[in-house]
């Protein structure tokens, strides 16, 4: 198997996306992960541009042991001393240092030529060779860069003593082939070419990133520069996850990376949390619909055999399992599977009736979750609660603090408790807890409603932490506030 190498840009490039900034301890919770996810070098920041990358350079260096530490810098020699100066205490070391080399730059942004720019890119590369043995030199809007002039810098960079050279897709204008074609060219035109390894750094601009490094790959490339979720500055860059997963699917390329692919969805996760930027719900391999099937042709084949639809298992990528989603466009074989899950079965007129009701219910909602369909098949999932609510009270307005009054059923004995809150959902939440007194944490709580109109029957989605565990409940009533209760109380249900 080739080895292709795994440049991590997240921390660099991806946190240019506006608003999406992260701090120094962010940054390093960040980048332990990316080491556990098997990345091989992960730029840590551009040292020169403020304080707060210069810092982040330095204790990311000290945080991670055995992926290769990277800082951006411009080719001037005040950017590679402050990068050299922010490495010091990386284990491995690595510069990245480049200049523009389309026509568009060398006249309109360094008003220079074509030879001085040369110049100036090897002249960097020998300066940083001072002081690390690593050094990747970046050939800015390569992608807009003609071939024969960019293979002339390329060969005067590796001469200088460049160990990886970057060929970006800045603008992501690049057409597949296109860029496959340029890397090619570089391979079969530059003296040298063998003492380098050449890098993929495609952007996402007209969303051909995965497939421009792709194809880059398969034409000579053994290093990919890639964020997790696609993240990036305009319409991101190559998304990580990606790359690793047409690679393990597509394993007659015989390439492999060293990515744990279980550890992508946690990751995908975490970077996505920290910086406040939700994936999109179809985004390949990671958004909340890629194992999601809603169609009842591909629900049918998913059940007999998740070959039909499915290409990658989700356990593959770190998802518990793929999702039958109800909705109006399944069929009754969905129906049947989801209510053999929760226990329940139906004999075959039983469930013609049942699936008539949930195409009128589905038709109304967007999606239908397991307690719609035990409402419908006549269940009463509360019947085994050993905790039920037996009244709520609650007393809240402008200018009054809210009370709330909570009487609980436990297992045939009668609890009543009072508390105040800062709202009339906190008030009934803390008379609970007075109640049932356990460590409990809230971690997410989400209303919906099930129809529009001031008599919407409303939704209430709960997590609960207890002992390092988190439990699911929900809740549906037309008093908002009884249906929180009753979803924290429904997770209360499921405490082991």
């Amino acid at each position: 198997m080739d080895r292709l190498y795994i440049f991590d840009t997240t921390l660099r490039d991806g946190e240019q996306v506006p608003g999406c900034q992260l701090n120094t301890v962010e940054k390093i919770q960040v980048a332990k992960q990316l080491e556990l996810l098997g990345v091989d070098v992960i730029e840590a920041g551009f040292p020169i541009s403020s304080p707060g990358d210069y810092n982040s350079v330095i204790e990311i260096s000290k945080a991670v042991t055995w992926p290769t530490i990277c800082a951006l810098t411009r080719a001037v020699e005040k950017d590679i001393d402050v990068a050299v100066e922010a490495l010091r205490f990386a284990k491995h070391k690595r510069i990245h240092t480049g200049i523009g080399t389309s026509d568009p730059h060398i006249k309109y942004k360094f008003n220079s030529t074509r030879e001085e720019i040369i110049e100036r890119a090897v002249a960097a590369v020998k300066y940083a060779r001072r002081f690390v043995d690593d050094v990747e030199f970046y050939a800015e809007d390569a992608g807009r860069t003609e071939n024969e002039y960019l293979a002339r810098v390329v060969e005067a960079v590796i001469k200088a003593g460049a160990t990886v050279v970057n060929i970006p897709d800045t603008t992501g204008y690049c057409l597949p082939a296109e860029y496959g074609a340029k890397i090619k060219y570089l391979a079969e035109h530059v003296d040298g070419i063998d003492r380098a390894i050449i890098s993929t750094h495609c952007h996402n601009d007209l969303g051909m990133a995965t497939a421009n490094t792709m194809s880059g790959v398969i034409n000579g490339a053994r290093q990919v520069e890639v964020t997790i979720n696609g993240i990036g500055e305009r319409a991101g860059n190559t998304s990580l996850e990606e790359v690793a997963m047409i690679l393990k699917c597509h394993k007659h390329l015989g390439i492999e990376t060293n990515i744990n692919t279980t550890k992508i969805y946690p990751t995908s996760r975490m970077v996505s949390s920290l910086m406040n930027m939700p994936v999109q719900p179809n985004k390949a391999i990671v958004g909340k619909n890629a194992f999601a099937h809603s169609s009842g042709i591909h629900q049918d084949g998913v059940l007999k055999n998740v070959q039909t639809y499915e290409i990658i298992d989700p356990h593959d990528v770190g998802i518990d399992d793929n999702s039958i989603v109800l909705t109006a466009r399944s069929g009754r074989a969905a129906l049947k599977n989801r209510l053999a899950v929760l226990g329940v079965k139906l004999d075959s007129d039983k469930l013609d009736k049942v699936y008539e009701d949930f195409l009128r219910l589905a038709d109304k909602k967007k999606d239908m979750n397991d307690d719609d369909i035990l409402v419908l098949a006549g269940v009463d999932r509360t019947a085994n609660h050993r905790i039920k609510m037996d009244y709520l009270q609650v007393t809240s307005g402008v200018g009054v603090k809210p009370v709330a009054s909570l009487g609980l059923n436990i297992a045939g004995e009668h609890f009543e408790a009072c508390a105040c809150g800062n709202g009339p959902v906190d008030a009934a939440i803390k008379a609970l807890k007075k109640i049932v007194n356990r460590q409990m944490t809230l971690r997410e709580f989400t209303i919906q409603a099930i129809s529009r109109g001031s008599d919407d029957m409303g939704k209430v989605h709960m997590q609960v932490e207890y002992d390092n565990q988190v439990y699911y409940g929900f809740g549906a009533n037309t008093d908002i506030i009884a249906a929180s209760v009753e979803a924290y109380i429904d997770c209360i249900n499921k405490f082991k």
